[in-house]
């Protein structure tokens, strides 16, 4: 296909499939950004996990509309609600979608998914050729996420608009962390925020590593400690205050996702697990020391090593050089 599938395809409905979590949506948004730049009049919308409604709703500027996604057998993310799918697909066939992107991966089971919305012409990851209204490239094999995607919004000709993550923090998210008062006593810059949780268990560093690096870490420049997390990784987060010698501000469980990276926007760095607030950081700009354990280091790394340091350490052993790495951002200006 030439760069000028968008404009053959006079698309004014666009409707996205990408039903994931916090993480690889927010992976996502230079490939959203690139396409908005290609179709400014479009109207896009996004198909997703029922939780991403408040990430349709934060990246407006992106996306107009979104519809939630019963779910599918092939997919771990959600249990599949069979009694939902008919009405479901028969909504979007209604539709009539000028045009469908598949985000979603390989493209093994979500191209199913993608035709079964009955677009004019679709476009995505998967073996080919596919249809005559069809684009379909082959998923990257290697390669950060954001670069991934961005491989097929540059194949439908869309503008490169950069690689970047954004999270942009709105006025309600900055109410609801003034009234949760977590924040007072805090000037901006003068905590490190730590997020000892990941929504897999596996993925987690040891508690008593977290406390460790905490514990050095505010000795100097007397930096005060701020526990991250959600209501569910509340017990995570005081089983790392107990094993800290000098006290936490704990502030998992009350704060949003959007309150949360408001607290995070005034910090000076972030360690955490590979997850979702690994890329949050990377949208805010927020130096950060990322662990690795289980995924591929490649492919979900920020894309700014001299901001982002990533180490692997499935077994808990390089608390020295995380506490080296977060040192070195620490002392950068």
């Amino acid at each position: 296909m030439t760069s000028s599938w968008l404009n053959q395809h006079d698309s004014t409905t666009v409707v996205i499939f990408r039903a994931l979590q916090l993480g690889d949506m927010l992976c996502a948004v230079p490939a959203l950004r690139a396409l908005r730049a290609a179709m400014p009049r479009a109207r896009i919308s996004l198909v997703g996990l029922p939780w991403a409604d408040q990430f349709a709703h934060r990246f407006r500027r992106y996306i107009d509309e979104f519809i939630v996604f019963p779910g599918h057998a092939a997919f771990p993310e959600q249990a599949v609600r069979p009694e939902l799918l008919p009405d479901f697909y028969a909504g979007m066939r209604a539709r009539r979608f000028d045009m469908a992107l598949q985000m979603h991966g390989n493209g093994q089971h979500s191209n199913a998914v993608v035709r079964a919305f009955g677009a004019r012409a679709m476009a995505g990851f998967g073996p080919g050729p596919g249809g005559k209204n069809d684009y379909l490239i082959p998923f990257p094999d290697t390669g950060a996420e954001p670069l991934r995607l961005l491989a097929l919004t540059s194949g439908l000709g869309a503008p490169a608009c950069g690689p970047q993550l954004e999270f942009p923090i709105t006025e309600a998210d900055e109410r609801e962390l003034a009234a949760s008062g977590v924040t007072r006593g805090l000037a901006p810059g003068s905590y490190v925020c730590i997020h000892p949780g990941a929504r897999a268990a596996d993925k987690c560093w040891p508690a008593a590593r977290f406390a460790a690096v905490a514990d050095q870490l505010a000795i100097r420049p007397r930096l005060t400690t701020v526990l991250t997390g959600s209501p569910a990784e509340a017990p995570l987060t005081a089983a790392v205050g107990r094993l800290m010698r000098r006290p936490p501000v704990d502030a998992a469980g009350p704060l949003s996702i959007g309150a949360m990276a408001a607290l995070m926007s005034r910090a000076r760095l972030l360690i955490c697990n590979d997850t979702g607030v690994s890329h949050i950081a990377a949208g805010l700009g927020l130096r950060s020391v990322v662990i690795f354990s289980k995924a591929d280091i490649r492919r979900w790394a920020p894309l700014d090593q001299q901001l982002h340091r990533c180490l692997w350490d499935p077994f808990g052993e390089q608390a020295k050089s995380v506490i080296d790495q977060a040192r070195a951002l620490l002392m950068l200006r």
